[in-house]
C-alpha cells in the first residue's frame, strides 16, 4: 500500500472512531459523567507532575458533550498557588495559546462552542502541565479529539518541558489510535481508573 493511500484510510479511520466515540460518551447519564471526572480529579491532584506544578493549563468542559470536568481541579491548585490557564483561540489566525484566568466561571464561549479567557487576560509564555481531552487515546499516548488540531499544533511549543496529560475516561481508552502527520503524543494518561505512563512508539 502506498503512503498517500495509507495515510488517508488512518484519517478515514479516526473520523469513523471520532463519530462512534462521541456517540458512546453522550449516552452516559450526566450523574455518572461527574463521579467519573471526579475520581479524575482525585488522580490528577495526586499526580507527581501536578503536585509540583507552579502553572497548570485545564479546560472547561463541554457539557452538552460531556467532557471530563475538571472545575473542582482549579479551586485545589489556585489552593496550592498555582497558576491556572485555559485555552483562547486567536479569532483571526485560528492558533491556540494558554491564558492565565482569575475566575474560569467568567470566561465566556466565543463562537467555538466551548468557554475561552478574555483576550486581555495575561498570555502564559510557559506552563509545567498541559491538561488535554480527548475522546478516544490509547496507551502510547495518541489520542483522537474533535479534528481541529488546537493541541497538536500548539503542544509543541510547550512540551518539552511541560508535561502533557491526557484525560479521558475509562471506556475511551482503546488499543490503538491511528497515528497520522502531526500529531502529538502525550506523556501520561488519567483515567477515572487508572493512571498510565504513556508507552513508548
Amino acid at each position: 500500500m502506498d503512503p498517500d493511500t495509507e495515510a488517508a484510510l488512518r484519517y478515514r479511520a479516526k473520523a469513523e472512531l471520532r463519530k462512534r466515540a462521541r456517540a458512546v460518551r453522550s449516552s452516559i447519564p450526566r450523574d455518572a459523567i461527574l463521579e467519573r471526572s471526579r475520581r479524575i480529579v482525585r488522580a490528577l491532584a495526586e499526580l507527581p507532575a501536578v503536585v509540583a506544578a507552579r502553572r497548570v493549563a485545564l479546560f472547561y468542559p463541554i457539557e452538552d458533550r460531556n467532557e471530563v470536568d475538571l472545575r473542582e481541579l482549579d479551586p485545589l491548585l489556585r489552593a496550592r498557588g498555582v497558576q491556572v490557564a485555559y485555552p483562547a483561540i486567536d479569532p483571526e489566525s485560528r492558533a491556540m495559546t494558554f491564558r492565565f484566568v482569575a475566575d474560569p466561571e467568567a470566561m465566556q464561549e466565543r463562537g467555538l462552542g466551548f468557554r475561552e479567557p478574555d483576550p486581555a487576560d495575561e498570555e502564559a509564555a510557559a506552563l509545567d502541565v498541559i491538561v488535554v481531552p480527548a475522546l478516544q487515546i490509547d496507551a502510547r499516548g495518541h489520542r483522537i479529539g474533535y479534528g481541529a488540531g488546537y493541541y497538536d499544533s500548539t503542544l509543541p511549543r510547550f512540551c518539552p518541558p511541560a508535561h502533557a496529560v491526557g484525560v479521558a475516561f475509562d471506556f475511551q481508552l482503546i488499543a490503538e489510535v491511528p497515528a497520522t502527520d502531526g500529531d502529538v503524543p502525550l506523556g501520561t494518561l488519567v483515567t477515572d481508573a487508572r493512571v498510565l505512563d504513556a508507552e513508548p512508539a
